[in-house]
């Protein structure tokens, strides 16, 4: 099979974690016979730099012609300063919105080998395995209108119904092939646009009885995804708290260089990326942690690509480096051997290439 891949390799250490997923990739179609054309674009501070656009014109082209999209990270204290539309965050915003890609699915598991590395006790942690869908193209971020002046700002939450059904529905067709859980978050005692998004639930949870469903408010969500972070299958919630909970999920595991996510479409096109930021601190100095964006990469294969049983392969040779003792700064532990981002793709590509690898494995990657 043949797909044409548009990496955006965006700033920091989203040009090495981004050169790691891509050599993944291409022994992926070595290993399972498929051709992956790569076409590199700019995006974030750099695009700002090269083009004066966080996201040319160019860029948005090569996407459109392509079947996915890979991101590296965008952002930096270089562009702090620089007016709102040269932000290197507003290409982020801007291309999720361009191509329409509303479910953001970001999964939450516990790692084999590597549970010790979470700040929470291990009894808490052994058993998770949750995914956040989180709306993304509408609500507080898009709203309008949105304005500042020196005595006041105004920021607009706004949903129309068509945006909350299609983005519950993702979440309950996901929970079909999981584990038939569905909670949804909102803030139902106070704002009025999480009394329509708690009436839609219910409206659609008519067409899934095979579902158990859940309702709980945002805040108490925070505080169970830490005492119990077990008890969750799939989150569905809006974008500004899907933002804020994924991120504390993320602890869960130990390091953000470990979560990969996706933000796809109803026909399946979607943009993958690692869920941490550019981290410009480190930028350079190849420590970074690759396992986000190979993970992101497996995502890709699953849900754009339809290759469960390639994308099982990637997750199953990443999870295979950390259980033969092998790590990244980010989550050092004892008995571990510390390697480079290098050294570490190199080991999931060996890992990813041996014969047992791939015929038998499963796909239980969802």
């Amino acid at each position: 099979m043949e797909k044409t891949v548009a990496v955006l390799q965006g700033d920091g250490i989203g040009k090495e974690v981004t050169k790691s997923a891509v050599k993944v990739l291409q022994a992926v179609g070595r290993r399972f016979d498929h051709s992956f054309q790569v076409k590199k674009g700019m995006i974030g501070g750099e695009a700002i730099d090269n083009a004066g656009d966080p996201l040319p014109k160019e860029t948005v082209e090569l996407c459109e012609k392509s079947d996915a999209i890979l991101l590296g990270a965008v952002g930096g204290p270089r562009w702090d300063q620089n007016p709102s539309h040269l932000r290197p965050e507003k290409g982020l915003l801007a291309i999720r919105k361009h191509f329409g890609l509303f479910a953001n699915l970001r999964p939450v598991k516990a790692v084999p080998g590597m549970v010790d590395a979470s700040p929470l006790k291990e009894h808490l942690v052994e058993q998770v395995d949750m995914m956040i869908v989180r709306e993304l193209t509408g609500g507080l971020y898009f709203g309008e209108p949105k304005r500042k002046s020196a005595n006041g700002a105004v920021d607009t939450l706004t949903y129309s119904r068509a945006e909350i059904e299609r983005i519950v529905e993702k979440a309950f067709e996901l929970a079909r092939v999981r584990k038939g859980k569905v909670t949804s978050v909102d803030k139902a005692n106070v704002l009025e646009s999480s009394k329509l998004w708690r009436e839609i639930v219910e409206e659609k949870k008519e067409y899934y009885p095979d579902i158990e469903l859940e309702h709980i408010l945002v805040d108490a969500a925070a505080m169970k995804m830490i005492t119990q972070p077990s008890s969750f299958d799939v989150v569905v919630t809006e974008n500004l708290f899907g933002d804020i909970l994924s991120d504390e999920a993320s602890v869960i595991t130990g390091s953000l260089g470990m979560l990969p996510s996706a933000s796809i479409r109803s026909d399946g096109f979607g943009l993958y990326e690692p869920v941490h930021g550019s981290a410009p601190d480190i930028s350079g100095m190849n420590i970074a942690n690759p396992a986000a964006a190979i993970l992101s990469v497996a995502m890709m294969l699953k849900y754009s690509f339809n290759m469960s049983t390639e994308a099982a392969a990637v997750e199953q040779a990443v999870y295979s480096v950390y259980k033969d003792g092998y790590c990244t700064t980010d989550v050092q532990k004892v008995g571990h051997r510390v390697l480079s981002t290098t050294a570490f793709t190199d080991k999931v590509i060996e890992e990813l290439e041996r014969e047992l690898v791939s015929d038998h494995i499963m796909s239980a990657y969802v």
